[in-house]
């Protein structure tokens, strides 16, 4: 990785990975910006770092920096002027009697379980479905910043685990793995509007959703809730929801 820069106001440095295939659009190339130490990354930098695009996995920051593509778009939902569409509603409908309880970040074996099932049914050959427990740990349970744990049990059988980072203005939502086997469900989609609703109780004006991709259907759901703002040439701005998304 090559050093481009340095980030304003703190002893942060920011690297270009190497070329590596893109996950979300076939045949392509794509390279991150990372951001670097890891230790000097805080709840308050890494807050300035998500305003400007940057997202984490564990300990490592980083945000897509593509050679000739700008497809990942960050997103972001104004959860004040949330307005659910029917399906969404449904989804709430649906899945209200989850019981949320936040938990110490730390390696529960029965999430483990769920995450690998979860991984087996909805990406497999993706390579996280073969991930051990340590990758599992570093992947999710490794951070620098104010995280949240926080699994949803319906009648006391576990459905769904979400990891959240707490910003001075918003929630980030990390990754969220859930039961596949449950027929009709929509756990994802209620997963959202339950973090938008956390938002608003704690008069916070934004959830980051994370990276958008108009030609990505894994990706396609996002731009669904509304309204959002996308990172857009430096300025966050208003996303029209497609008239017929992919």
């Amino acid at each position: 990785m090559k050093p481009s820069g340095e980030w304003p106001g703190a002893a942060l440095q920011f690297y270009t990975t190497a070329p590596y295939p893109c996950s979300y659009l076939p045949e392509r190339w794509a390279r991150s910006q990372v951001a670097a130490p890891n230790h000097l990354i805080d709840t308050v930098a890494y807050g300035a770092l998500v305003e400007a695009g940057f997202r984490r996995s564990g300990a490592f920051t980083y945000r897509p920096h593509c050679d000739r593509c700008q497809a990942c778009v960050p997103l972001r939902l104004k959860v004040g002027e949330l307005r659910p569409s029917r399906s969404q509603q449904r989804a709430w409908r649906r899945h209200r009697g989850l019981e949320a309880q936040a938990l110490e970040l730390h390696d529960h074996p029965e999430h483990y379980a769920l995450y690998l099932r979860y991984q087996s049914a909805r990406h497999n050959g993706g390579g996280m479905d073969e991930d051990n427990r340590e990758q599992y740990r570093h992947f999710l349970l490794q951070s620098n910043v104010d995280t949240r744990l926080v699994e949803f049990r319906e009648a006391g059988v576990l459905r769904m685990v979400s990891i959240v980072d707490c910003l001075k203005d918003g929630l980030s939502s990390v990754y969220t793995f859930f039961d596949p086997d449950v027929a009709g469900a929509s756990f994802g989609t209620f997963n959202v509007l339950w973090q938008a609703r956390r938002c608003r109780e704690l008069g916070l004006p934004y959830l980051y959703l994370g990276y958008w991709i108009a030609e990505s259907r894994k990706m396609a759901y996002k731009i669904g809730f509304q309204p959002v703002e996308g990172l857009l040439r430096g300025r966050w701005q208003p996303l029209p929801k497609p008239t017929h998304p992919r």
